[in-house]
């Protein structure tokens, strides 16, 4: 067998199937782990598997396997981020002192954030997004199937996935094999710690303005357009539009601690979450809470 052949071999290429839409679009601030925060996002199927005869029979399941791909990664390997994290590679919390030297880009080892981001584990013990083939796997809520314009999205809640994750397959959650009450769970018996989040009188103030202002625009657009349902109004709604229950959900979001490990402990360090159309910045104070500091609408 050639070296070109046994290649082939050695790969396996899988369709992309979709697009994840979501209020996040970055990494800083998304679920460590599928349903902690019950945050509603949509997957947007594309041609030829946006069919609604694929879904048939789906609606049946109250949650669903979704294989999707590590896409930025690719990212970080290129750029200059990836360069000044190389730099300080003992401060990332992902981040792996081993590499192939064969130049695979394989990491053998990481550092989760549940360990404090200081104890190495093997690579296959871990969740970790630096893994060789750069896939994800999520159980996650199926909240409904819409069919618009004879176009599928699949509305679901509870993913650990940011926007513009692309999607390689979906597959209905059966509870008698897949649920195992006698698993072990080695480092991770329990759910993360929770810590209480506060915000400050001018943030809120600033959150309901922004809301306020979008509602309008909103309204306006969907009087323009006469209320006609379409793709892109659904999209825009998960990704971009504020709204009051959104507060609740970037509380939650923050209450997981966003924070790389080695930094948990510095008080009043602000730190920025993106959230929508807002960058939301929050702190350490002295009473062990995060505190919400200032909610600021991105300009784009």
């Amino acid at each position: 067998m050639s070296g070109d052949n046994a290649l082939l071999n050695d790969q396996h290429r899988a369709p992309i199937i979709g697009y994840h839409r979501a209020p996040l679009s970055q990494k800083f601030g998304a679920p460590r782990q599928p349903n902690l925060v019950a945050l509603t996002s949509v997957i947007e199927m594309l041609a030829p598997y946006d069919t609604p005869a694929a879904f048939i029979g789906l609606d049946a399941f109250s949650h669903i396997w979704i294989s999707w791909q590590f896409h930025h990664n690719s990212l970080y390997k290129d750029n200059q981020k990836h360069k000044n994290e190389q730099k300080h590679k003992n401060e990332q919390e992902h981040q792996s002192d081993q590499v192939d030297t064969a130049g695979s880009g394989f990491r053998p080892q990481v550092r989760p954030p549940r360990l404090g981001g200081n104890q190495k584990i093997g690579v296959f013990a871990s969740r970790s997004m630096y893994r060789p083939s750069a896939l994800g796997l999520s159980v996650v809520k199926l909240e409904r199937i819409e069919v618009i314009q004879g176009r599928v999205l699949v509305v679901i809640s509870g993913a650990d996935m940011i926007d513009g994750t692309p999607i390689i397959d979906i597959k209905p959650y059966v509870a008698y094999s897949d649920a195992l009450s006698h698993a072990k769970s080695g480092f991770a018996q329990t759910a993360p710690h929770l810590l209480d989040v506060t915000i400050i009188e001018l943030a809120y103030e600033q959150f309901l303005q922004i809301v306020a202002n979008q509602s309008a625009q909103n309204a306006a657009v969907e009087n323009a357009q006469n209320k006609q349902s379409s793709v892109k109004a659904v999209i825009d709604k998960t990704q971009k539009q504020l709204m009051m229950a959104d507060l609740d959900t970037i509380k939650a979001l923050i209450a997981q601690d966003p924070r790389p490990a080695y930094r948990r402990t510095e008080l009043n360090k602000r730190f920025t979450m993106r959230y929508k159309s807002v960058d939301v910045s929050f702190q350490l104070i002295e009473s062990g809470q995060l505190q919400i500091t200032a909610v600021v609408a991105v300009t784009s």
